[in-house]
């Protein structure tokens, strides 16, 4: 064929610094999209063969090299593909943006379907102008009497084709790279890009160096393939064991050097293309610390494989994350026919998954022409939809027919569970009944549980405490020497709806004890998530509240009381409160006098929920004005007139000692709720000392 000169079919001479500039956001994809269009070429070619219209030669292999030059600055792509003729070269090539991808699944649409046809937009190619000054094309059509062609062009709008001198079928471009970027002919770099984007792309990728001294490994005969290159036969001395005897002896084996068999850098058949029926325990845990680079075994996984609507397959891993979600940081691989587009793309994969680990392959994806994002596509929404159905699903039937194994998971798989139903209201929906709290005995309850032990825990005898002896004692009324009053039982409707919860078992350990002793029930909620969570819960289920142990001193602590009792209370409750306000030179502090069946406790705090609640979202959101002060609204220091010091402080009020140990409960009541701050603490211990001094006294 004479040389043949001609410009290139585009409407802008600037198209170049359009591809080199916006086009990819990362320069390194050209090793993806020249790989891609390689595998491209492939899979034509296998389909034809397929069809009867071209026959591969014996013993032929499919595969795709990249050799890289560091001393002539050059990278070539080899592949073994259907090739082109000069008429395709000038179709698919010569006119920027025709997709040779496209022209093919249309030719043969009704013979083949395209499910493995990576690209089809026609602008891959030239993502190698992005690095390249010069970029050359050798090729080599399977249709008979093909003649090879040889194409270049400088990265202007000029290119320049004759004929070749390849003689196998295939492609092979090589790019003549820009001193900006001579890093990307380094071996190194090369390894790492390729495995970053083409890891399980469907045909052997293998990477090489030019002129690198060739390199051989000896074995044995009957290990020897077909296409091995044997060098040499040699001999080694092997010891073997004597044959009814501890002793060994030497033996002559035969070996055979070959050259060192290529080891491809990718993975054609990865573990989500698979059946999950095929898939063993140990293929999953592998292919988990593989791609991840984690050392630890996730707790368990889910095999996506789906057909229709869309074609969907891939793999979600469920790590250990036992750490309080802000810290959690997951990783969802979105691969297109085996070709990696991106990590965590939130279109597709739902914000609460992103804690997972995984990888997804869908060839439906509706990708821009870079494939570096989504359009605009509702599609996109089902997926989403599916893919959060299915964890919802996974997980609601772990729950219900291996509640054992749930269980031990719940404390890894929480965060991303309420996570997960913060952000999703069809998840919430389908996890509300499998969300899991563990109770005071460590014991795990669903949220229908809780709500029928609360039931059955307020189906208690009423009890009283004896004023002569401070004993505990079942009681159905409580007599005075004026009148006997029968006490209403609290609603039990509005009290088996009520779930108590903790925050911190240490901090809040005499509330603990204390529904402990009253064979009362509470659950624990330690980490910050939990708090919103439990917000949603109650907004999604009417007539549920969830209450902070400390929230309120519920009945059930209290001795049952006359009237006159409770008007008496109420007395004391304005003295001693004048009282502590001038001891702590607090005004603020609101104080209230019970009678507690415990008579060992002598002062404690309540913070209404609502209270509390919004003191949280205020810390949360660096508001001022929650300073660790006590008296700020919602909070009561509550005192037990049952108890002996409590009772002096009543009787004597104006003792010498009543201020010390006035101050000493007030803090002691703090360190309940939360540590005290340095000042405060300081005095704390100061004042404990003073205290142990009188008592030597």
């Amino acid at each position: 064929m004479a040389e043949k000169r001609g410009s290139l079919s585009i409407n802008s001479d600037n198209i170049f610094p359009i591809i080199k500039k916006w086009l990819y956001s990362d320069h390194d994809i050209f090793y993806r999209e020249l790989i891609s269009n390689g595998c491209d070429a492939i899979t034509k070619l296998k389909k034809l063969e397929m069809m009867g219209e071209y026959e591969y030669p014996a013993n032929a292999k499919n595969s795709i090299r990249v050799i890289v030059n560091p001393e002539e600055k050059t990278l070539k792509f080899i592949d073994t593909g259907l090739g082109m003729t000069a008429e395709e070269v000038e179709e698919y090539i010569n006119q920027i943006a025709f997709s040779g991808a496209t022209d093919f699944i249309e030719k043969y649409k009704d013979k083949t379907n395209d499910d493995q046809i990576i690209g089809h937009f026609g602008l891959g190619f030239y993502s190698a102008f992005m690095v390249a000054d010069e970029v050359h094309i050798d090729t080599l059509s399977f249709k008979d009497g093909a003649t090879a062609v040889h194409w270049e062009c400088d990265g202007g709008t000029e290119f320049a084709m004759t004929d070749g001198d390849r003689t196998t079928v295939g492609t092979e471009i090589t790019l003549f790279l820009n001193e900006d970027c001579l890093e990307f002919c380094n071996e190194y770099k090369a390894r790492e890009v390729i495995k970053k984007y083409c890891s399980f792309m469907p045909y052997d990728i293998f990477l090489e160096k030019a002129n690198a001294p060739e390199e051989f490994e000896t074995i044995d005969p009957d290990d020897k393939k077909d296409d091995d290159i044997v060098v040499e036969t040699v001999e080694e001395e092997k010891e073997v064991a004597v044959e009814g005897s501890d002793e060994k002896k030497k033996e002559k084996v035969t070996k055979l050097k070959i050259k060192k068999r290529p080891v491809p850098l990718n993975d054609t058949h990865p573990l989500w293309t698979k059946r999950p029926s095929d898939c063993t325990k140990e293929e999953y845990v592998d292919f988990y610390r593989k791609v991840f680079a984690d050392y630890k075994e996730p707790l368990f996984w889910i095999h996506l494989n789906m057909d229709y609507p869309f074609n969907m397959k891939g793999i979600l891993y469920f790590p250990k994350i036992n750490m309080e979600y802000e810290s959690i940081e997951g990783t969802i691989k979105l691969y297109n026919n085996q070709v990696f587009i991106a990590d965590n793309i939130k279109e597709v994969i739902p914000e609460f998954l992103l804690l997972l680990k995984g990888v997804i392959d869908c060839p439906d994806l509706p990708l821009n022409v870079s494939r570096s994002a989504l359009q605009n596509d509702g599609f996109v929404n089902k997926i989403r939809e599916y893919i959060t159905k299915k964890v919802a699903d996974k997980l609601s039937g772990m729950c219900k027919t291996d509640k054992e194994n749930y269980e031990k998971y719940w404390d890894d798989i929480s965060p991303f569970i309420k996570f997960g139903c913060l952000k999703d209201d069809k998840f919430c929906e389908k996890m509300t009944d499998y969300i899991l709290f563990k109770n005071l005995d460590g014991q795990y309850l669903t949220l229908p549980e809780c709500l029928d032990i609360k039931k059955t825990d307020t189906e208690e005898a009423d009890t009283a405490v004896d004023t002569q002896t401070g004993e505990t004692v079942e009681a159905e009324v409580v007599t005075d020497d004026e009148e006997t009053v029968e006490i209403p039982s609290e609603d039990a409707e509005t009290k088996e709806k009520i779930i108590y919860y903790v925050t911190d078992m240490v901090q809040q350990s005499q509330y603990v004890n204390m529904f402990k002793k009253a064979k009362m029930d509470a659950v624990v909620l330690p980490d910050k998530i939990d708090q919103p969570f439990v917000q949603q819960l109650e907004a999604k289920n009417e007539g549920i509240k969830f209450s902070r142990i400390d929230a309120d001193l519920t009945d059930t602590f209290k001795t049952k009381n006359s009237k006159k009792v409770e008007e008496e209370l109420a007395k004391k409750s304005e003295e001693i409160s004048k009282i502590f306000k001038k001891a702590t030179k607090n005004d603020n502090i609101v104080v209230k006098v019970e009678k507690l069946k415990n008579k060992d406790i002598a002062s404690m705090i309540t913070v209404s929920e609502e209270a509390r609640r919004m003191q949280d979202m205020m810390k949360m959101y660096s508001m001022p004005g929650m300073d660790m002060g006590f008296g700020k609204e919602g909070e009561t220091l509550v005192l037990n007139a049952n108890n002996k010091l409590v009772e002096y402080v009543l009787d004597n009020q104006e003792g010498e000692n009543v201020d010390l140990i006035c101050e000493q409960l007030y803090d002691l009541a703090l360190i309940q709720q939360a540590p005290l701050q340095p000042e405060a603490m300081t005095k704390f211990i100061n004042r404990s000392n003073k205290i142990m001094l009188l008592l030597a006294k």
